[in-house]
């Protein structure tokens, strides 16, 4: 097995059940770093249309048609950037959502509620706070403009925040801004449309409840779904009801699941025989094979993500964050009741609505329904919600135009920085706090989801480190993995630099691609049957190649161990039965490769290096610690 992992950051692992980053993070992260390019985009905007006002909109109102027989489609180039790519982003937006349903922080039902509460409270008052700024003065149809939170832009502030913030805070922002996003397509739906077509509206449900009931069927063919999906936009348009939401409700249709140990080793088993003998046929079995071993939803993220994130939000800003920016126009907007309502209803009304919608849903739930962070958490949370762009221009540009939309287009760009420098301020007094308050404020005490289905049994586990200890690391581990070998040291340092750590060691030895990992796995429990299991644990994971039986005879014999009886033990596999119980149990918290790590009891995406693994370790330790009674003073 190729080692592709590198020196700065240990990511390797064989036969995953997905990319060496998981698909979580690598949304997070890809989305984060996209705010840079975004942020270049709205300068550029605002660069151009301040050169030549007139040939930035003379570029964007370009008409570009298709022609299909006798139909033709003709749209400015605008408008296929605002309706046409952008469903390619609530596509991405609706895929992730899915994925946190799925496999994330959502799959907890009663982790949906508060999100939802939240989100939908987070646009209502904000759009109170503008129609009470425009009451009687003829811009109330703006409303929707100010009630939206850019994904892009929010979760970019919180990476620029870095260690500010806890990584709890990004699923409850994502899952708070999926709620946004399908309320604001469904304004942009109905109540920004000003006339449906009802046949051409029912043919494009139609289109959609043919496309849940191929999935519904487990039909993976993408081309299928890509023809249905553009049929149904078409037919969106026709209706007179804009299509963006098409991505949206696709996205959201595409299950995710983690890949099975028996799927990847049906596709092993298909490589081989490809490898044996390479023909065409055998070459499609393995493609196939190997495909159908990642769910779709895990597929398409990789495929449409960085197209999404560095490509299509990008071109939406520079189409339309082009405004002309001078005194004069920067003081009449801010004179402008769109201008005030939208900064308003983004920067005053966001912030107060997530707050009061978590603490009104977690007094009336006596606390069953909490935030899964801290109360200082939640309020940055709050004033992250205010960085509106993207749908907010989208419903600018629907509900405006002339001087109105460039108000609206100024107000949205404001509130985007003030959002940003009252998160600033909110996290910076969070970090003054002192540090059990500190800890509290960012962590909060709800109770986490456990991954890790058959949790550490002190007679039964394998276990190194004090028995007490506060923070528990599991590995799931094979011994003829090089991936297991090469996170040896990193754990050993890792026990080093902190002394309340205990490390469990779990068999999951990986026979379809490591002959001699079962006999790795027996020989380390017939050591463990003369106490001896953590020095033989150390040698086979310091060797390389494949382990022969007089190997582990020869291994037995350095410990200085009872050699008749250590192969008496082999021969007789006597420790069988507790590997199966570790492969059984790794089978249950849904673990296919190896090295898993999970960290009391949560488990541990992305490297494994050093920085990734203590940085696990300590928040898991913080969060230890506030289950501790306070000291008295």
């Amino acid at each position: 097995m190729t080692d592709s992992s590198s020196a700065a950051g240990y990511t390797g692992q064989t036969e995953s059940d997905g990319p060496a980053r998981s698909p979580w993070l690598t949304f997070l992260r890809t989305e984060t770093g996209s705010a840079a390019v975004l942020l270049v985009a709205v300068l550029a905007a605002l660069a151009w249309a301040n050169a030549d006002l007139s040939s930035y909109e003379r570029f964007w109102r370009t008409h570009v048609g298709l022609s299909f027989g006798s139909r033709s489609l003709s749209l400015e180039v605008r408008e296929w950037v605002n309706s046409g790519l952008m469903s390619v982003f609530f596509f991405v937006v609706g895929l992730e959502a899915r994925r946190e349903r799925d496999l994330g922080e959502l799959r907890d039902a009663r982790r949906i509620a508060l999100p939802v509460l939240v989100g939908l409270s987070g646009m209502l008052v904000p759009v109170a706070i503008y129609l009470l700024v425009n009451a009687g003065h003829g811009t109330t149809h703006g409303w929707g403009a100010a009630m939206s939170t850019d994904t892009a832009f929010a979760l970019g502030m919180l990476a620029l925040l870095g260690r500010r913030l806890p990584k709890g805070l990004r699923t409850f922002i994502l899952a708070v801004t999926v709620v946004d996003d399908l309320v604001a397509l469904g304004v942009i739906a109905f109540a920004y449309t000003e006339s449906v077509a009802p046949v051409a509206l029912l043919v494009a449900v139609g289109i959609l409840g043919v496309i849940a009931l191929l999935r519904y069927e487990g039909v993976r063919r993408g081309g299928w779904y890509a023809v249905l999906a553009a049929a149904a936009w078409v037919a969106l348009w026709e209706s007179g009801v804009d299509p963006v939401v098409i991505g949206l409700v696709v996205g959201l249709l595409t299950y995710a699941y983690p890949a099975a140990r028996g799927d990847l080793e049906r596709a092993t088993g298909l490589f081989r025989r490809f490898r044996e003998q390479p023909t065409p046929e055998l070459e499609r079995s393995a493609r196939i094979g190997l495909a159908s071993a990642i769910s779709p939803n895990d597929r398409l993220l990789r495929i449409y993500l960085p197209w999404s994130s560095y490509v299509i939000v990008p071109v939406f800003a520079l189409a339309n964050a082009g405004i002309r920016i001078n005194a004069d126009e920067l003081s009449q907007a801010f004179s402008s009741r769109v201008t005030l309502g939208i900064v308003c209803g983004l920067v005053v009304g966001k912030p107060v609505a997530v707050l009061t919608a978590s603490w009104l849903t977690t007094r009336f739930s006596h606390g069953r329904l909490r935030p899964p962070v801290g109360w200082g958490a939640v309020a940055a949370g709050g004033t992250i919600a205010g960085a509106g762009f993207t749908v907010s221009l989208l419903i600018a540009t629907l509900a405006f135009d002339g001087e109105q939309l460039e108000n609206a287009k100024i107000g949205t760009l404001t509130a985007l920085i003030c959002s940003f420098a009252v998160t600033w301020a909110v996290s910076t007094v969070i970090g003054l706090l002192p540090k059990r308050r500190r800890i509290r404020a960012l962590l909060g005490t709800a109770d986490s989801i456990v991954d890790l289905v058959v949790p550490v049994d002190s007679e039964r586990d394998k276990i190194r480190g004090p028995l007490e200890a506060p923070v528990t690391v599991v590995e799931y581990g094979d011994f003829d993995c090089p991936y297991c070998g090469k996170a040896e040291p990193v754990i050993r340092e890792l026990l080093a630099d902190f002394g309340d750590v205990r490390y469990v060691w779990r068999h999951l030895p990986l026979t379809d691609v490591h002959p001699g990992a079962m006999l790795g796995a027996e020989a380390s429990e017939a050591a463990h049957d003369q106490g001896a299991f953590w020095d033989m644990h150390d040698l086979l994971l310091a060797r390389e190649g494949t382990l022969l039986f007089t190997d582990a005879l020869r291994l037995a014999a350095d410990l200085g161990l009872d050699t008749e009886r250590f192969e008496r033990h082999l021969r007789r596999h006597k420790g069988a039965g507790r590997i199966a119980d570790d492969t059984d149990s790794a089978d249950l918290s849904g673990v296919s490769g190896t090295p898993t790590f999970f960290v009391n009891g949560r488990r541990h995406h992305g490297a494994y290096d050093i920085g990734n693994l203590s940085a696990a370790v300590r928040t898991a330790r913080q969060q230890a610690a506030l289950d501790e009674p306070e000291p008295e003073p």
